[in-house]
C-alpha cells in the first residue's frame, strides 16, 4: 500500500475526545496491550498528530503520529500497527518468518508467498483469514512487514504451503516508514532459530533461493500474477519481479554478494549508484568528441538510458539529486569529469569531457548481454518496441461542488472518470428524490444543486434542469485533468489538457520550408529518435532545437514540408491517436510540390 509515495491531505493535533476514542479502539484491536503500555503509546499530555493521506491508488488512510513516528494507520475503520510500534512490542501480532533476501521483494510491493515462509518447530501461528499479522526475518524477531493473512493457518497446511500467505500492507523502508525518523530495525534474537537450527540452516538455502520467484508475488491493478511471469503477459510490466531480475538472482556467487550489498542500501543510494554507473558508461562507450557540445537532455535520453542495465530504470526523482542539472553539477565539481555550460538561455550542454580522468579510465562497463537494449525508441530500426501511453481524461472535485460528492466520500481534489461523475450525480438525485414527478427527464433543483450549479441570475428563475444539462454543468464546474500511464510505470495525473504533438511548417532564409515537431516528450517519444528516423526516411538534414522557456524539452526541425512523413511515423509506428496530433491538415496535397 505504501510502496509508492502518498499525498498528505491534512495534519492536525488530536482532540481530547478523539484521543479517548482512539484508546478504546486500540484496546479492542490489540487486547494484549496492558493499561501502562497503552498510556505510554497514547500519553495524555503529549502531542499526538492525526495525519490524513491518500495512498497512490486513492485509498484514504489515517495515520496516528507520536514523536514524529507513525504508530498506527487506519484503513476502512481498521487499525494496523506500523513497524515503529512493533519494534517496541515485537510480540503484539502473530508473526510469520521468512528469509532475508525475500524482504527486498516485500519492500517493492510484493506479498509473502507460502513457499517463502519458514515453518518453526512449534508450527505456524494460529490465525484466521484476514487476521492482522507481522513478518520477520530469520535470526531477528523485530517485524519488518505488516499485513493480513490471505488464508487461515489450517488452509496453509492443506494447500501444501503453496500460494499466497500474507497480503502485505506496510514494510520497513516503504514510504510510510520514511514518514518517520527512518530508523533501522532493532536486533531481537530469534530464540527458536538459535535453539532448533544450526548456523547453516539459518542461512538462505540454495534450493529456496532458486525458487525465490515463487515466494513473492506482485499485484498489478488488483490482479495477482502467477509464479511464472512468462505465462502471463500482464506480469511483464512488473518491475520488482521482472524475469531479468530473477535471472540475476540465480547468477554466480560473486554477483549474489554484490546484490546482497545493494540490498543493504536505501533506494536513494541505489539510484545514485545506478546514475553514476550509467554516466561513466555513457562517457566511456557512447559519447564522441565530435558530438560536443551535447545537450544535457540528449545525453540523458540517448546515452545514459541506453547504458541502463536490463531490469532497471533510471529515475532522477528517486535519487538524492532530484534533477539532471544538479547531478551533472556534482559530476563537474566533485569528479571534474565534465564541464557543463549554458550556451543559450535556460539550455545547458556538456561542452568538455576529461577523457583522462582516473575515475573514467578505471571504469569497466558491466558485461551484460542486454545492456544495449535501450528504452529509447528508434523509429522501427531497433528491437525495442514503442508502447504509447494510455491517456485518460479525468475530472477533479472543486471546492464549490464538494457538497455534491460528500455522500460518495469524494473530497476536494479527488479525481474521477466522467462515467463515475454521472453515476454519483444520478445516485444523489435518486437518494434525495429530486426526479420531477410530472416529467422524469427533468431534475428538481434543491438548495445544494442551486449553490453548486446555478449562476446567481438563475437562482429565482430555474427550478429544474434536464439530465444532460445537469451533467454538463457538473463537469463544466469541475477541474479538468488527465492521467497518463506509461507501460510499467505508475499513473501520472496532471491538471488541465495534455498538449498535443504540434506539427508546423515555417520559413527560413530564401523562403526555404522547414517542418517543426514539438511536445513529443509528453507522449514518451524521444525527439532524437524521431529526428534520426525522419532524416533516414526523407534524406534531409534534421536538428534538435531547445524549446524557449523549457529546460528539458526540444523540438525537431527537418528540411522541407515533411508533415506527411511525420504523421505517418507518429500514427503508424508510434501509434499516437490522431486526436493528439495537431497540424496534419497542413500536409502538401498530392500532385503539388511545395
Amino acid at each position: 500500500m505504501f510502496a509508492k509515495s502518498f499525498r498528505v491531505k491534512s495534519n492536525t493535533v488530536i482532540k481530547g475526545s478523539d484521543r479517548r476514542k482512539l484508546k478504546a479502539d486500540i484496546t479492542a484491536a490489540f487486547p494484549t496491550l496492558s493499561a501502562d503500555e497503552l498510556s505510554e503509546l497514547i500519553p495524555n499530555k503529549e502531542e499526538l498528530n492525526v495525519v490524513k493521506i491518500y495512498a497512490h491508488k486513492g485509498d484514504a488512510v489515517t495515520l496516528y503520529v507520536l514523536h514524529k513516528n507513525p504508530l498506527f494507520f487506519e484503513v476502512e475503520k481498521r487499525l494496523y500497527p506500523t513497524v515503529y510500534l512493533l519494534w517496541r512490542y515485537p510480540d503484539l501480532l502473530p508473526t510469520f518468518r521468512t528469509w532475508s533476501p525475500v524482504l527486498q521483494k516485500l519492500i517493492g510491493g510484493a506479498d509473502l508467498m507460502l513457499p517463502g515462509v519458514v515453518v518453526p518447530p512449534g508450527g505456524l501461528p494460529d490465525v484466521k483469514k484476514g487476521a492482522c499479522c507481522a513478518v520477520t526475518v530469520v535470526n531477528n524477531r523485530a517485524p519488518v512487514a505488516v499485513g493480513t493473512a490471505a488464508v487461515s493457518s489450517e488452509e496453509m497446511y492443506s494447500l501444501g504451503m503453496k500460494g499466497r500467505g500474507v497480503s502485505v500492507l506496510h514494510t520497513y523502508m516503504d514510504h510510510l516508514w520514511a514518514f518517520g525518523d527512518k530508523s533501522s530495525p532493532p536486533s531481537v534474537p530469534d530464540e527458536d532459530c538459535e535453539e532448533e537450527m544450526n548456523e547453516e540452516e539459518c542461512e538462505f538455502p540454495e534450493e529456496t533461493e532458486e525458487k525465490e520467484e515463487e515466494m513473492v508475488e506482485k499485484s498489478s491493478e488488483d490482479q495477482w500474477c502467477p509464479s511464472d511471469p512468462a505465462s502471463d503477459p500482464a506480469c511483464g510490466a512488473v518491475e520488482e519481479l521482472s524475469i531479468a531480475e530473477q535471472d540475476e538472482e540465480k547468477g554466480e556467487e560473486g554477483s549474489e554478494k554484490e546484490e546482497n550489498q545493494e540490498d543493504q542500501r536505501t533506494p536513494q543510494e541505489t539510484m545514485d549508484a545506478l546514475l553514476l554507473q550509467c554516466f561513466l558508461h555513457a562517457l566511456k562507450s557512447k559519447v564522441k568528441k565530435s558530438e560536443l557540445p551535447l545537450l544535457t537532455s540528449t545525453f540523458l535520453r540517448n546515452h545514459m538510458f541506453s547504458c541502463c542495465p536490463s531490469g532497471k530504470q533510471i529515475d532522477l526523482k528517486k535519487s538524492s539529486y532530484k534533477k539532471l542539472s544538479k547531478f551533472l553539477q556534482t559530476m563537474q565539481q566533485q569528479y571534474s569529469l565534465v564541464r557543463v555550460k549554458e550556451l543559450s538561455k535556460g539550455v545547458e550542454s556538456i561542452v568538455e569531457v576529461d577523457w583522462k580522468n582516473p575515475e573514467l579510465r578505471s571504469f569497466s562497463p558491466p558485461e551484460e548481454k542486454d545492456v544495449e537494449a535501450s528504452p529509447v525508441q528508434d523509429g522501427g530500426r531497433g528491437d525495442v518496441p514503442y508502447h504509447p501511453p494510455e491517456i485518460t481524461t479525468l475530472y477533479s472535485v472543486s471546492a464549490r461542488l464538494e457538497p455534491l460528492f460528500l455522500d460518495a466520500n469524494k473530497r476536494k481534489g479527488a479525481t474521477m472518470h466522467p462515467a463515475e461523475v454521472r453515476s454519483i450525480i444520478t445516485e444523489y438525485v435518486k437518494k434525495n428524490e429530486l426526479v420531477a414527478e410530472n416529467n422524469k427527464n427533468y431534475v428538481t433543483i434543491n438548495p445544494t444543486l442551486c449553490d453548486c450549479l446555478l449562476e446567481k441570475s438563475e437562482y429565482q428563475e430555474v427550478e429544474s434542469l434536464k439530465w444532460d444539462d445537469l451533467f454538463t454543468r457538473t463537469l463544466g464546474r469541475m477541474q479538468e485533468c488527465y492521467q497518463v500511464v506509461y507501460p510499467g510505470q505508475a499513473p501520472v495525473i496532471k491538471k488541465g489538457h495534455i498538449e498535443p504533438i504540434d506539427i508546423s511548417v515555417a520559413s527560413r532564409g530564401s523562403n526555404k520550408k522547414v517542418t517543426l515537431v514539438k511536445n513529443l516528450e509528453a507522449y514518451g517519444v524521444d525527439p532524437a529518435a524521431v529526428a534520426a528516423t525522419l532524416q533516414h526516411r526523407v534524406q534531409a538534414s534534421s536538428v534538435l532545437q531547445p524549446v524557449p522557456g523549457s529546460r528539458d524539452r526540444v523540438s525537431v526541425q527537418i528540411q522541407g514540408n515533411q508533415i506527411h512523413q511525420v504523421g505517418s511515423l507518429l500514427l503508424d509506428h508510434y501509434q499516437i491517436p490522431r486526436k493528439y496530433i495537431q497540424g496534419l491538415d497542413k500536409a502538401p496535397k498530392s500532385g503539388k510540390k511545395k
